[in-house]
């Protein structure tokens, strides 16, 4: 067995739930990633750099394959946006997943046979003004991305047929790059794969809007000395 079809076979266990319990597989990324190979560099600087002033959340603290409730980094927070379909007595539970060829890590819905449940995502203060997210998914994944003001109004959504392919099998997975845009995002819901896929974020950055300031009082001027 080669080196990288053990690591596919790993990283797929970490998806599927174990038997008569909660799913709790914990994968471990290969000790000398693909990060140095020409195909992974390539990989990675298709994806643009962060605009001045963004806020990037890229998941690195967190631990892979381990299914939790719910997620928040630099104030953003993450969980599926349930109920549960096929599933409704199970707690709805997001986890990560590794890049392979980047030692990246990505957030995705944890529930295999729940993946219509959207990744909610919760922006901190008044909201932000865009909100670019980094994504990779298994072949043919579809991708379908809604931003909501603090209203529940829909202000932007993108969506794409299928998140792009390998074009050979030693290829890493390639990134693709959404931007929704608005002049308030609460709140970007993320969907698309069907059951036996799957749609990680691999970062998510968004430019934050000021906080709102509340008018003082004005000071009446005193009175005039007789």
């Amino acid at each position: 067995m080669t080196l990288r079809l053990a690591l596919s076979l790993c990283a797929l266990a970490a998806l599927m739930p174990a038997t008569g319990r909660t799913a709790a597989t914990t994968f471990t990324p290969p000790p000398v990633p693909y990060v140095s190979t020409p195909a992974a560099k390539a990989a990675l600087a298709a994806v643009p750099p962060p605009a001045p002033g963004e806020i990037v959340v890229d998941f690195e603290k967190a631990e892979i394959g381990q299914p939790m409730p719910s997620w928040e980094e630099q104030g953003v927070k993450f969980r599926l946006y349930g109920p549960l379909q096929r599933t409704p007595a199970a707690q709805p539970r997001v986890m990560f997943f590794p890049h392979i060829a980047t030692d990246h890590k990505g957030i995705l819905n944890a529930m295999s046979t729940d993946q219509g449940v959207p990744l909610e995502m919760a922006l901190p203060g008044a909201g932000a003004s865009s909100v670019t997210l980094v994504l990779w998914g298994s072949t043919g994944c579809p991708v379908y991305v809604e931003a909501y003001d603090k209203d529940g109004k829909l202000v932007d959504q993108k969506s794409v047929a299928s998140v792009p392919g390998r074009k050979a099998p030693e290829d890493p997975i390639p990134f693709l790059v959404v931007t929704l845009k608005a002049p308030a995002i609460t709140h970007v819901y993320l969907s698309g794969p069907r059951n036996g896929e799957f749609l990680a974020a691999d970062e998510v950055r968004f430019m934050p809007l000021p906080a709102a300031v509340t008018p003082t009082a004005a000071v009446p001027a005193p009175a005039p000395a007789k």
